[in-house]
């Protein structure tokens, strides 16, 4: 390893299924965390209330997601659920080269592009819930989906979970149990920091 690449920054890739967890995890490894930042990932999903631009994702139309990908600007992409989701290359090769870790929400089929493109600056991480019973729970209370989007999310989450135990992708997995959150921040957090040559934790 030459000296440029030990002033990189590592890309985490952090997968799971909707209604796992992630966001509410990723929240408080940000909280306390420095030289980490999140990408933000173009949609062509509708906003919901309280979401904003470039925060939360970049909300894009049909046809400009569509100019994304014909130009070769996404690290990544995917649809899913009907929308098409995918990550803006230039923003996180210009953050990890300045040094600085990123973190990477996305789908499945989206980390495999990831491990192609990157596969050394890559570190990819499972979430997954201790059963899609109590994922379907964790749905129905966020109260975000209709019945019929809760369905297709659940078969999703089926296919991903199959996906996940056959493929060699996830360097970590962690199990979001109930009312063990904490807990899975402690692993997301250790898993971060065990990639970095300096501790950075506040």
């Amino acid at each position: 390893m030459n000296s440029s690449d030990s002033n990189k920054g590592k890309l985490f890739v952090v997968v799971g299924p909707s209604g796992v967890g992630k966001g509410t995890i990723l929240k408080e490894v940000f909280s306390h965390m420095k030289n980490l930042t999140f990408s933000v990932s173009a949609t062509t999903r509708k906003k919901r209330e309280n979401e904003i631009h470039g925060v939360n994702y970049l909300f894009k139309s049909f046809d400009d997601f569509q100019e994304m990908i014909k130009n070769n600007e996404l690290l990544e992409w995917a649809e899913f659920v009907g929308n098409f989701y995918g990550t803006p290359q230039n923003t996180v090769l210009s953050e990890i080269n300045a040094g600085n870790d990123v973190i990477l929400e996305i789908e499945i089929e989206g980390a495999k592009q990831v491990k192609e493109k990157l596969p050394n600056d890559s570190i990819f991480v499972f979430i997954k819930p201790p059963s899609l019973e109590i994922l379907k729970n964790r749905l129905v209370k966020r109260a975000t989906d209709s019945e019929e989007s809760i369905q297709k999310r659940l078969l999703k989450a089926e296919q991903e979970l199959q996906e996940m135990e056959k493929s060699n992708i996830f360097e970590h997995v962690i199990i979001n149990e109930d009312n063990c959150l904490e807990q899975s921040i402690k692993e997301l957090t250790a898993i971060i920091k065990s990639y970095r040559s300096n501790s950075l934790i506040a």
